[in-house]
C-alpha cells in the first residue's frame, strides 16, 4: 500500500541545515498496525506528516497504491489523503465552537457527502464510539477520554483506509488510554490500517511492527512485536 524509497527530509538552508529524516526506506502493507518509538526530536512526527501528505519529502520517492505521490501536484494529493487518510492527536484538535455531531460531521462536508449518508455515518460512529449520548455537547464538557473518542470517531467517519495516529494516549490516564488502545486495534482487526507514533513501550506492543527511530534513521523493525495484551 504505502512505499518510501530513500526519503530524506531537510530543513533550514544551506547555511544551517536540520536533516529531519535520512534515506528511510519503508513498506507498509494493507492491514498493518506499526508503531513508530524514539527520542523526542528523532524524525517521529516528521515521518508522521510525509506519511500523511501533509509534508513533502527533501528527496526521495513515496508511493501510495504504486502511484508515485511525490511527482503529484498539491491538488492531487490532497484529493489521494481525502480519500485515503485520517488522522488523531495527541491534543484531540476539536473544535470548542462545534457540537461533538458537529466536529463529526465536518470532514464529511469537505467531501461533499450528501446530508443522508452523513446522518448514516455519524450514527454509526457515535454508537461504535459509545459516545451517542454526548451528540449534542461541546468539547469541553467531555473527559479527556471521551474527546479523545470524539477524535477517533471523526477520524472513522470518512471511512479511511489509513489511520495516523500522533500519541493518541499521550494526555490520557492509563484506563482511558488503554480504552483508546483496545478501540485502535478493535479498527485494525476490521483491516484498517494504523500507524502510530507513540512513547509507551506498552501501547507501542498492540502494533504487529515496531519501527525505533533515532538521529531521522531507522535503526530497527521489529516485525515480530508481542502483542501481550492478546495472548
Amino acid at each position: 500500500m504505502i512505499r518510501l524509497e530513500n526519503i530524506n527530509k531537510i530543513y533550514g538552508s544551506n547555511d544551517v541545515e536540520t536533516c529531519a529524516l535520512k534515506n528511510i526506506n519503508l513498506n507498509v502493507d494493507p492491514g498493518e498496525f506499526i508503531s513508530i518509538m524514539g527520542p523526542s526530536g528523532c524524525g517521529k512526527s516528521t515521518l508522521l506528516n510525509l506519511l500523511g501528505m501533509l509534508d513533502n519529502p527533501t528527496s526521495g520517492d513515496y508511493f501510495f497504491d504504486k502511484q508515485c505521490i511525490s511527482q503529484l501536484p498539491e491538488r492531487k494529493i490532497a484529493n489521494v489523503r481525502k480519500k485515503n487518510i485520517s488522522f488523531i492527536f495527541q491534543n484531540y484538535n476539536l473544535i470548542d465552537e462545534l457540537s461533538v455531531l458537529e466536529n463529526i460531521e465536518l470532514p464529511l462536508l469537505y467531501q461533499k457527502i450528501s446530508p443522508r449518508q452523513r446522518k448514516i455515518r455519524i450514527t454509526e460512529v457515535l454508537e461504535q464510539m459509545n459516545i451517542a449520548h454526548r451528540a449534542n455537547h461541546m468539547p469541553q464538557q467531555l473527559s479527556g477520554g471521551q474527546q479523545q473518542r470524539v477524535a477517533v470517531a471523526r477520524a472513522l467517519s470518512t471511512k479511511p483506509r489509513v489511520i495516523l495516529a500522533d500519541e493518541p494516549t499521550g494526555n490520557l490516564d492509563s484506563k482511558n488510554g488503554d480504552n483508546v488502545m483496545e478501540l485502535l486495534k478493535s479498527l485494525n482487526d476490521r483491516g484498517t490500517t494504523i500507524l502510530m507514533v507513540t512513547h509507551s513501550q506498552y501501547h507501542a506492543e498492540y502494533a504487529n511492527r515496531i519501527i525505533n527511530l533515532f538521529d531521522g534513521k531507522i535503526i530497527t523493525q521489529d516485525a515480530n512485536a508481542i502483542v501481550k495484551h492478546y495472548v
